[in-house]
Formats: structure tokens, C-alpha cells, sequence
């Protein structure tokens, strides 16, 4: 393996490179490099890296709060795909889980096996076989976990394809990648994998893990992060419903403050108000004080609230959405600040009446429809649309008069 780069057990390996990718990983064959490891011969060192053996206490607590918020909270099945000496299996069935481990090697598969021995007969099974392709027939699981793999096959679209496939209805995939190294990285960047996995899962949830000297024993300073893509249980002959969410438009005079979204797997890169899901048992004016305090560190109280408009949305291939647009005045609830730096890289002002043109397409219709004085909006993306805001493209707002 390159310096810097893990060792991802169990795999026929193809390190890919990062330099002028595609969003196609599979495209320019250039991108890739294949590179032969014995695994086997790798097998009785393996467990020397910290956050392979996890051997040390505090590495291994890091890695078992991880898993705890990846894994469900109910006793589900997990196949660990590429499992190596089997320490993340091992952490699975602490949890109460049954758990399935594939890996190429031998003895790889061996040495889990004899990690997981408490848990012999029935609960923890370890399988010789390709991780671009588990030997697990037509069995089905609650959570495929993947750690370090991804970036090392030659056809990382067809494995996805492949790990969705085995899992049951309302399933999640658990993906841990990075990009490793300085002077000659390769790994798989997030948005790249965001890119693979969007019109596979129905939510992606990234979580940047570099910052977490914890799960790594020592300080690391390259691209490392886990996404969890999940899946919908199917719903037979279910009334329609939609997922409410709710927007700030926060004034300052005659600017308002947007925030630049980042590691969420929507819109990354983009601004938008601050702004966020009504959770079970909320109402949207409960959920809209919650996220203020949560994303920019705001103690709103209900009456610093005014209902600005109401927004039917669609994004690009989703689902329709509800939104609803609250007002509040700065100086409310305090100052604002970035709570939230693994989703959001930063907050600023701008002007209400020059709105930038690189934010999120349909939050960008709802301030300007705010300025325009118009309460009820239609913004309806087609397939094709971008994500982002297109000053040469198709108006998709539509504003439902009043009557």
C-alpha cells in the first residue's frame, strides 16, 4: 500500500488515484492503478495499526460510540464486507447484533474468526469471499458495513449496486472512506462517493471523521469520513404524505444571514437559510426554534417568530416537501454563530435585494418570493435540474395568489 493509505483487507485491490477524476470513478481507466497485496502474508501484522486492532482502549471506545450511532438501536443482521481480522464485527456483536463477516483472506477470515469465538454458534458467521461480490447467496441484511473498501475495486458503482441490493427493505449502508496522504493521495473524495450513491439511497448522512484523533490514535490531517445512506421501508397502499421542513430568513436591515451547507450529501457547497425537519410531535413553529438553536446558536421565543410564506418544493428526482419560512429580526435569541461545522462550513450576511447566485435553487425562490411579498409558492424541479441555483435556467416558481 501507498504511504498514508490503509489496509483494506480481503480485497482483489485497485487503489484509485486522485487527480482530474470524472465523477464516473469507472470512466478513465488512467484513474485507476491495481495493485497487488498478499493479504495473507499481511494478515499477522494487521492488527499493529491502531485503528485496525483496536487494541487500544480509548481507540476502540471511539470506534464502539461510532458504530452505536451507525448500527440500529434494535438487534439487527450485519454483513461487514471486507472485515479483516473482524474488529468492527467484533464491536457489531458487543452491540447485541448478529453479524456476518466476508473477506478474501484466509487467514484474515481465520484470525476473525478466533476474535469472534465468544460468539460462536449462530450469532457471528465468517465467510472466505469477494467483497465486490459477498458469498451470501439470497440472504438479505438489516446493515451492510463497509470500512476501507470502496475506494480499493476496480468497479465501485457495481459494488454499491451490489452491497444495496443485499439489503432488506428499509436497510442502511454504512460506508467508512477517505482519501489518504499528501504528496500522492488516492481514496475515494466525499462528493465523489455522493455523486455514486445518490440515485441509490433515498438519504445520505455524512460524518467527517478526520477531527477525531480518537479513532485514529494519532493526529490525521487528510479527507477521512463515514456516510450512511439509508433506504425506505415500502409502504403498501399508504395515504401521501410529505416531509415538512422549516426555513429562517434571519434580518438584518435589509440583509439576511445564509449559511454554506457541507458534509450533509445535498447541496453541498451551496448556501441556504438556516433551516432543518419538523420531528415527530413538533409543530413547525417548535421545530423552527429548535433549529435555530441548534445550527446558529439562537434562543428564539415564539413570539420573535412571524410565518413569512409556505413553500411546496420538489428537488431534482425527490419527493415533494412543505416548507415553511419564518422571519425573525437580528438581535433576537442572541448572536448568531456556526453550531453545526460538520454540516455547515460558515455563516455571513448578504443583502436581500443581490442574493448570491451559488445557493440552493428553491430556498433562493423562497427569499426572493419573501422580498416579492408573496405567502404561497409552488418550485417544482424536473429530473434533469440542478440542485443549484441557474441564472440562465428555467423558472420553476410559481406563487399561488391568494383569494
Amino acid at each position: 500500500m501507498r504511504e498514508g493509505a490503509p489496509s483494506a483487507a480481503g480485497l482483489s485491490v485497485a487503489a484509485v488515484t486522485i487527480g482530474d477524476m470524472s465523477s464516473d470513478l469507472n470512466s478513465d481507466q488512467d484513474d485507476i492503478e491495481h495493485v497487488g497485496v498478499d493479504w495473507d502474508a499481511e494478515a499477522a501484522t494487521f492488527d499493529d495499526d491502531p485503528d485496525h486492532g483496536l487494541r487500544d482502549p480509548a481507540v476502540r471506545d471511539a470506534w464502539a460510540r461510532r458504530m452505536k450511532e451507525w448500527l440500529p438501536s434494535r438487534r439487527s443482521h450485519i454483513l461487514d464486507v471486507g472485515c479483516g481480522t473482524g474488529s468492527l464485527s467484533l464491536l457489531a456483536a458487543e452491540q447485541g447484533h448478529r453479524v456476518t463477516g466476508v473477506d478474501l483472506s484466509p487467514r484474515m477470515a481465520e484470525l476473525a474468526r478466533a476474535k469472534l469465538a465468544q460468539f460462536a454458534g449462530g450469532d457471528v458467521e465468517i465467510l472466505v469471499g469477494d467483497a465486490a461480490a459477498p458469498p451470501v447467496g439470497d440472504r438479505r441484511f438489516d446493515v451492510v458495513l463497509v470500512r476501507h473498501v470502496l475506494w480499493t475495486l476496480p468497479d465501485p458503482k457495481a459494488a454499491l449496486r451490489r452491497w444495496c441490493a443485499l439489503l432488506r427493505p428499509g436497510g442502511r449502508l454504512v460506508l467508512v472512506e477517505g482519501v489518504w496522504g499528501e504528496t500522492s493521495p488516492v481514496g475515494i473524495p466525499v462528493r465523489h462517493l455522493v455523486e455514486m450513491l445518490t440515485p441509490l439511497a433515498a438519504r445520505l448522512h455524512t460524518e467527517h471523521l478526520s477531527g477525531d484523533a480518537r479513532l485514529w490514535g494519532r493526529e490525521v490531517h487528510d479527507e477521512r469520513y463515514a456516510m450512511v445512506a439509508t433506504f425506505p421501508e415500502p409502504r403498501a397502499a399508504a395515504r401521501h404524505t410529505e416531509v415538512v421542513d422549516v426555513h429562517l430568513i434571519l434580518r438584518r436591515g435589509d440583509e439576511v444571514l445564509l449559511a454554506r451547507r457541507a458534509g450533509t450529501g445535498y447541496g453541498d457547497g451551496l448556501l441556504n437559510g438556516p433551516s432543518g425537519h419538523v420531528e415527530d410531535g413538533e409543530d413547525v413553529r417548535a421545530a423552527m426554534i429548535r433549529e435555530a438553536r441548534e445550527e446558529i446558536g439562537l434562543d428564539l421565543a415564539p413570539d420573535d417568530l412571524r410565518v413569512a410564506l409556505v413553500m411546496q418544493h420538489r428537488g431534482p428526482g425527490g419527493q415533494p416537501r412543505i416548507g415553511w419560512f419564518f422571519e425573525a429580526e437580528y438581535g433576537a435569541g442572541g448572536e448568531p454563530v456556526n453550531r453545526e461545522p460538520d454540516k455547515c462550513s460558515g455563516i455571513g450576511w448578504h443583502r436581500l435585494s443581490e442574493l448570491p447566485d451559488d445557493m440552493v435553487a428553491y430556498c433562493r425562490a423562497g427569499f426572493e418570493a419573501y422580498r416579492a411579498g408573496q405567502r404561497f409558492v409552488l418550485h417544482w424541479h424536473e429530473d434533469g435540474d440542478a440542485i443549484a441555483y441557474d441564472p440562465g435556467g428555467p423558472v420553476r416558481a410559481r406563487v399561488l395568489n391568494e383569494a
